[in-house]
């Protein structure tokens, strides 16, 4: 949990998982509408990640009250892309981005309310951290930051121009360099050699993983939750827990002409048996009194250690305003390095 949000209380759960890039139909999370009242569609537009426990938090709201007889048409896809699709007139009752950016957008648009992210968990319904998934058994020896930028190691990371969990990984790789006492300078040269050795720059986070699990590249540059729930379904890689890596911070919001329904799930999502449910496919709750064994989880009985150095945007980058111009606005110090290594 953010260090400027672990002291309140939340009583939380893990949000709704958006996944492969698809639009259409999802499993319906609601109950019998023949018998719980008129039918409502709801509609879910989100970053590519967490479908899995979107579907999973969608079908236990549908056995609510509130949730009876609410069926879910869904949108996946990578997190900037969704979010412009929805300026651009895709239908939107909730969204579940990988940034705050791909939320204001909305705001500034007018389809979401300013004050979408004043409450107590300030807009955030799912954590994670950055990890480094290896092949299994680690043949390439692979522990640190500084080990994917030796000569000969493939890195696979979702690319930044349209991926949110791909902002997520180039940031905790920087931040590794300053966590280690090194400058500004030091960290923009270890970019270069991070870009230098990427051997795919897929569309999202699942292509990424898509990529990897394919046989490209020695090392992927995830969210440990993705790595956790692509274990669960059969994939055989090791993933490591650097010393210093970056908490994850996944914005929802509900929009300004949604469905009242909309909000409840929200709601859900922030409730013990919402942040439950993500935690089991992998997310970090944001309520540190859940507790639950994860299957794929490193070690399942304690799925979410604690790294020894976690960073956040907010305490450690200056906020996603600054980020941004900083690192991937058009003269970024991201978008540069991308055009000068030719990866892009």
């Amino acid at each position: 949990m953010s260090r400027s949000r672990r002291s309140v209380t939340l009583a939380v759960a893990v949000i709704a998982a958006l996944g492969l890039a698809a639009c259409g139909p999802a499993a319906s999370s609601g109950g019998d509408a023949s018998t719980s009242g008129p039918a409502t569609e709801l509609s879910l537009v989100g970053f590519a990640v967490p479908k899995a426990a979107n579907d999973a938090a969608q079908k236990l709201w549908g056995a609510t009250p509130d949730g009876a007889g609410a069926t879910w048409t869904t949108s996946y896809g990578a997190s900037g892309d969704q979010s412009r699709a929805v300026v651009a007139g895709l239908k939107a009752d909730y969204v579940h981005f990988s940034l705050e950016g791909d939320v204001t957008r909305l705001v500034d648009e007018g389809l979401v309310a300013d004050d979408w992210n004043a409450g107590p968990n300030k807009g955030i319904v799912s954590d994670s951290v950055v990890v480094l998934v290896v092949r299994k058994g680690n043949p390439k020896n692979i522990q640190t930051w500084a080990d994917i930028v030796a000569p000969g190691i493939g890195i696979v990371s979702p690319n930044p121009g349209s991926s949110g969990s791909a902002r997520w990984n180039i940031l905790a790789a920087y931040g590794s360099v300053l966590a280690a006492g090194g400058s500004d300078a030091d960290a923009e040269a270890y970019l270069t050699k991070f870009f230098t050795n990427v051997a795919a720059l897929p569309g999202s986070g699942r292509d990424a993983t898509t990529a990897f699990t394919s046989g490209t590249g020695d090392v992927l540059i995830s969210y440990e939750n993705e790595a956790i729930l692509a274990r669960q379904n059969g994939e055989d890689f090791d993933y490591v827990i650097p010393e210093s890596t970056l908490l994850i911070e996944n914005p929802a919001a509900v929009t300004i002409k949604a469905d009242p329904k909309a909000q409840s799930y929200l709601d859900f999502v922030l409730s013990t048996a919402g942040q439950t449910a993500f935690a089991e496919v992998g997310f970090r709750p944001l309520d540190d009194s859940v507790k639950v064994e994860v299957k794929g989880a490193n070690d399942p009985k304690n799925p979410f250690p604690a790294p020894a150095k976690l960073q956040t945007i907010a305490d450690d980058f200056g906020g996603w305003s600054a980020t941004n111009k900083k690192f991937f606005g058009d003269d970024g110090l991201v978008t540069r390095i991308q055009q000068e290594t030719g990866k892009s």
